[in-house]
C-alpha cells in the first residue's frame, strides 16, 4: 500500500466509528468541525484540480504548444 491509500483507508474507518458512535448517541466529533475541514479540503482540492486543468505551470504551456503544434486545441 502507498501513503496515499493508506491514509484514505484510515480517514474511512474513522469516518466509519464516528457514524456508529453517532448512531449509539455519542457525540464524537462536533458538527462545526466537520464543516470546517470539508471547506478547507474542498477550498484545497478546487486550487489544485484548477491549477492541474488549467496550462498554468511551465510543463503546462509546454503541453499546449504540442497540442498547437498538432493542430489537437
Amino acid at each position: 500500500m502507498d501513503k496515499a491509500s493508506l491514509s484514505r483507508f484510515t480517514v474511512l474507518i474513522a469516518a466509519v466509528i464516528n457514524a456508529v458512535l453517532n448512531l449509539l448517541g455519542y457525540q464524537t466529533i462536533s458538527e462545526q468541525f466537520i464543516n470546517d475541514v470539508v471547506a478547507v479540503i474542498s477550498g484545497v482540492y478546487f486550487i489544485w484540480a484548477g491549477w492541474k486543468n488549467n496550462y498554468l505551470s511551465k510543463k503546462g504551456l509546454q503541453q499546449k504548444d504540442v497540442l498547437k503544434k498538432h493542430k489537437l486545441h
